[in-house]
């Protein structure tokens, strides 16, 4: 089974195909940015793009997923390193403390900017809401989008 990651088709093995989207990143192709925790789906460490949406790995089947994009923290950056504005401006602010949850902390927030692209404090709250920060960054992931999105204004 071949999918599209990053840009990139990639073939799963055959023994690989009946496990979860997230352990077919991690473990077969050792795109290791989208994380494991709870396992449920409630979290938000493992969320991806998938043809656009975002959506926890740990609850898709790598099945559904043949014949759509799927979009890692790892496909954001450009090809010559340059940071997405997301990705630089939770540099800029300091976001990560333990870093756990970051990549589907940022997965979200592009969501977001792609649907509000100036979003105020109640989008941004009511958008990630889904995604735990066990470290509690909430204000300064609050002050990295609403930069990101200047950012990304200014670029057209």
């Amino acid at each position: 089974m071949k999918l599209k990651i990053n840009g990139v088709e990639r073939q799963v093995a055959a023994d690989w195909q009946n496990e979860n989207l997230l352990t077919v990143l991690r473990e077969h192709f050792g795109l290791t940015g989208s994380r494991f925790s709870c396992g449920i789906g409630q979290c938000g460490a493992c969320l991806v793009h998938v043809d656009g949406i975002p959506m926890t790995s740990c609850l898709i089947p790598v099945s559904e997923v043949v014949d759509k994009d799927v979009l890692t923290i790892e496909g954001l950056a450009a090809e010559d390193g340059t940071l997405h504005p997301l990705q630089q401006a939770w540099v800029d602010e300091r976001v990560p403390q333990c870093g756990y949850c970051q990549s589907g902390q940022i997965m979200q927030a592009l969501a977001l900017l792609q649907n509000t692209p100036q979003p105020d404090d109640a989008d941004i709250d009511r958008a990630m809401s889904g995604n735990l920060c066990r470290c509690g960054t909430y204000t300064r992931i609050r002050k990295s989008i609403k930069k990101a999105a200047l950012v990304m204004k200014e670029a057209g």
